[in-house]
């Protein structure tokens, strides 16, 4: 069944999802951001990322603005090369972003992992899986108790969740990959 799920929305112009998606967009503009969701709207993507639906799992979705950053017109003297207005980009990815932003308004939960719902042509859409380390459910269960344990405290900030890993540049492997350990700031931002 998730196999269906996941090819519909790898080629959602050959099902009813194109339309569906364009709807569910002109909703979740007028929504609150990161809003709790009863339950998730990829679940092929939720369950291969760790989702259960039981106690103690939470869903989120919100938007992060897309494009790189935005600064003002430079008036004082300095040459066009040092004006610095365009190609500036973020060393985070939106997905990063966005479960960072999702950690700080849900502060008593743990980011599990994220995966990618939507985009209009100013913000992407993510739905972010929170965990609660305190519910009894979560510590009892073998799978996903390790969340409980205070080194796992604030993992989303220190990039060690799915979209963080990957920005860290720590699923590269092989030639060109040695910088990359223990990070890309200790060995001179040479890594990436």
């Amino acid at each position: 069944m998730y196999s269906y799920i996941g090819e519909a929305w790898k080629n959602p112009s050959k099902t009813y999802l194109k339309e569906l998606n364009h709807q569910r967009r002109i909703e979740w503009r007028r929504e609150e951001n990161f809003i709790r969701i009863e339950r998730p709207t990829r679940l092929d993507r939720a369950r291969a990322l760790g989702y259960k639906a039981k106690q103690g799992y939470v869903v989120v979705r919100g938007h992060v603005r897309k494009g790189s950053f935005q600064k003002r017109a430079i008036t004082a003297g300095r040459r066009p090369k040092r004006k610095g207005i365009n190609k500036i980009t973020t060393g985070k990815s939106l997905q990063r972003m966005a479960e960072e932003r999702a950690a700080k308004r849900y502060p008593n939960l743990e980011v599990l992992n994220s995966y990618w719902v939507g985009a209009d042509g100013i913000q992407e859409w993510y739905e972010i899986i929170l965990v609660d380390p305190a519910h009894p459910v979560i510590k009892a269960d073998p799978k996903i108790n390790w969340i409980c344990e205070s080194n796992n405290k604030n993992r989303v900030y220190r990039g060690l969740t799915s979209a963080g890993i990957a920005g860290r540049g720590l699923r590269n492997k092989g030639n060109g990959a040695e910088k990359n350990r223990p990070s890309i700031k200790a060995k001179g931002r040479r890594g990436k």
